[in-house]
């Protein structure tokens, strides 16, 4: 991130913010005639306030670069909003991380501040990219102990041989919302006190974009990842293939789901 690009930044933001209340999907019982439901998945541990979204399973290493927005320090309440759908079944749409309890007027798309800004519009997004079914959400200086654990942990695929079985163990104890093979956890880094949620990601693979809250005094209030826009979803320009509820059309890297 250099000068050139926040001078970039500052004259596209306000283009590149989410056309929906996300906050919505939290407070409706019903969007579009689609019952709603909420679910509280424990805290994300934020110990720098620089977050990190990715797929867990594939992009999760200290590589990866955070967020150039300065977030809350802290650990802070992680809250799914779930589309009850009888065409869908039950899909994660929105994740949500709460700073603060003021409500959001503006939501700004989350960026590493590398990002090619030149010709952006309001119908674009960048978002972060889902091989594996799953998002996660965490933070940059917890990345390191995520490092740690791969290294020494001896197994030859750590979903089958690590995850799996915590993924099952949060469906038996949480089975609400979730599909037997289990849809989300909040896994704690071994050997650490921190926090990492990780929930199953809409319809599964794919792009999705991410976007911090502002309130009405400009401050942060919260982190939200949008994984379904249901009005999209439900319209003619939606791709029919992508909401039908048939498995043989979920993507084959779709694992956690896998009986």
């Amino acid at each position: 991130m250099n000068e050139n690009w926040m001078q970039k930044w500052e004259e596209v933001k306000d283009i590149m913010v989410c056309p929906t209340d996300l906050e919505t999907y939290f407070t409706s019982n019903e969007i579009l005639g689609q019952k709603m439901e909420t679910m509280a998945i424990g805290n994300v541990s934020l110990p720098s306030g620089k977050v990190v979204v990715r797929d867990p399973l594939v992009y999760l290493s200290s590589n990866e670069k955070p967020y150039f927005i300065q977030a809350p320090k802290g650990n802070f309440p992680v809250t799914i909003a779930v589309v009850k759908s009888e065409d869908w079944g039950d899909r994660y749409a929105v994740v949500k991380v709460e700073f603060t309890k003021e409500k959001p007027v503006v939501y700004r798309e989350a960026l590493i501040g590398i990002e090619e800004l030149e010709g952006v519009t309001e119908d674009d997004f960048f978002g972060f990219g889902v091989d594996a079914g799953l998002g996660c959400i965490t933070d940059a200086e917890v990345l390191p102990s995520v490092d740690k654990f791969v290294a020494e942990t001896d197994v030859d695929n750590v979903y089958d041989d690590y995850f799996a079985g915590i993924f099952e163990q949060s469906y038996k104890d949480h089975p609400d919302n979730q599909r037997e093979a289990g849809d989300w956890i909040n896994w704690t880094v071994p050997n650490t006190n921190y926090q990492i949620p990780m929930f199953a990601s809409g319809f599964g693979d794919g792009s999705y974009p991410v976007y911090f809250a502002y309130d009405a005094s400009g401050d942060i209030c919260g982190l939200y990842i949008q994984f379904i826009d249901i009005e999209l979803a439900l319209s003619e320009e939606g791709d029919e293939d992508d909401v039908d509820g048939d498995e043989d059309n979920e993507p084959e890297n779709f694992i956690f789901l896998k009986d």
